[in-house]
């Protein structure tokens, strides 16, 4: 999906996890190791575009692995907590708002998106820690952070 606004958006992060290990993707135009996620769509919330994305980029079904209060009224839906939230730059002076979630796989089969992907796979945390994925601090951090969070 395309930039919504001209200098921010919100995206949403997901870390799947599946009998410890976290799922990434490399991208086709980044030519990085990443998780899934992507744009909140206009019509969605955080929650429907984390579940879109990751069933999308990944074919997966997934369960978001965080807290919810089990309060509702006419007037609000609440939401899984995000783990993490921050802001990064994408090109020029546009800007994304990431929500980061954790997500537990009920199966470790995925479908490779090839329009938008080389790749795809599971990773240890011994294999995020090595310089071979080439990863960012922070998608370092956030793969640890899942795989502490979700043990199998």
């Amino acid at each position: 999906m395309a930039h919504i606004h001209e200098l921010i958006d919100f995206t949403v992060v997901i870390y799947v996890v599946f009998e410890n290990k976290v799922l990434l993707i490399n991208h086709k135009q980044l030519k990085k190791w990443l998780p899934l996620g992507g744009h909140i769509e206009l019509d969605e919330d955080p929650e429907e575009a984390a579940m879109r994305e990751a069933k999308e980029e990944s074919g997966l079904n997934v369960e978001i692995v965080a807290e919810k209060p089990k309060i509702e009224d006419e007037f609000n839906r609440l939401l899984f907590r995000p783990e993490y939230l921050d802001i990064h730059k994408v090109g020029g002076n546009h800007r994304h708002v990431g929500i980061v979630y954790f997500a537990r796989a009920k199966s470790d089969q995925v479908i490779l998106a090839e329009n938008e992907h080389n790749d795809i796979g599971w990773f240890s945390l011994k294999e995020l820690d090595s310089d071979k994925l080439n990863l960012r601090p922070a998608i370092k951090f956030y793969g640890q952070k899942a795989l502490e969070k979700i043990r199998s």
